[in-house]
C-alpha cells in the first residue's frame, strides 16, 4: 500500500518540483493532495487524512508550526515533515516542540524528501543533515532567549491574530474571517502584545518575520 501524502506550500513551483521528485523517484508513494495554506490543510485533513503531512513552515493564514499543532490535537497519529528555508537551531525546536516528527531545508528537498517520508511514516524522526547537529531529544525547557520564550507562552489563536495582523488583515477583518467578535480580536492583540512587550505594529510585523509565523 502506498505511503499518502499531501504537500502544503503557498509556492506553486515548490509543490510542482517535489510531486515531480516523487512521482519518478519515490515509489510507493502517493501524493493525493496539494495546499497553498494551513486553513486549507485542515478542512483537507478533515474529510480525508493522510499518512504523511508535508507544511511549509511559513504558509500564510496559518503557518506550519500551528497547523502541525491542530492536525495533532484533530488526530494524535498525524505524522508531519516541516519544510522551511530556515537552518538555525530555533526554527528546528520551534518544529519540535509543535509535534513535528521531521524538519527539511527547502534547498536539499529533491533529494532528501522522498527518504525524509519515508523515515517519518515509520515513526522515526528525520532532519536534514544541515541540521543533524541539532539535538532532538532534551531540547525542552532549554529555551532561553527572551523572545523565544514569548512565543511559547503564545495560545494558537494568539498565533494565528498575530500571523494574520502581520499579513495586512485589519482587526474587523480578522473578526469576520475567525467567527469572532472584534472586542475578541482586540483582547487577544492586547495580550500578545503585551506578552512580546511590544508596542509598534511595525515591531510586531518583525517579531512574525523573524519567528517564521509570517512571511516577509
Amino acid at each position: 500500500m502506498s505511503i499518502r501524502v499531501l504537500i502544503a506550500d503557498n509556492h506553486p513551483v515548490v509543490r510542482d518540483g517535489m510531486r515531480a521528485v516523487i512521482g519518478n523517484e519515490g515509489e510507493g508513494i502517493e501524493i493525493i493532495g496539494e495546499a497553498s495554506n494551513g486553513k486549507d490543510v485542515l478542512a483537507m485533513a478533515k474529510r480525508n487524512p493522510v499518512d504523511v503531512y508535508v507544511l511549509e513552515i511559513s504558509m500564510p493564514e496559518l503557518n506550519g508550526i500551528d497547523t502541525t499543532e491542530r492536525l495533532l490535537r484533530m488526530d494524535p497519529k498525524s505524522k508531519v515533515i516541516i519544510l522551511s528555508i530556515h537552518d538555525s537551531r530555533s526554527f528546528v525546536e520551534k518544529a519540535l516542540k509543535s509535534g513535528a516528527k521531521g524538519y527539511v531545508v527547502k534547498e536539499d528537498a529533491t533529494e532528501e524528501m522522498i527518504h525524509a517520508i519515508r523515515e517519518v511514516y515509520q515513526g522515526r524522526f528525520y532532519l536534514s543533515p544541515a541540521i543533524s547537529k541539532y539535538i532532538v531529544d532534551g531540547f525542552l525547557g532549554r529555551i532561553h532567549d527572551k523572545d523565544e520564550c514569548a512565543m511559547v507562552n503564545l495560545t494558537s489563536r494568539e498565533r494565528e491574530i498575530l500571523q494574520l495582523i502581520a499579513e495586512g488583515h485589519t482587526n474587523k477583518e480578522i473578526a469576520r474571517g475567525l467567527g469572532l467578535s472584534l472586542f475578541t480580536v482586540n483582547v487577544h492583540r492586547r495580550n500578545f502584545m503585551r506578552k512580546l512587550d511590544l508596542h509598534k505594529l511595525a515591531d510586531l510585523i518583525r517579531y512574525a518575520i523573524k519567528e517564521g509565523i509570517s512571511e516577509l
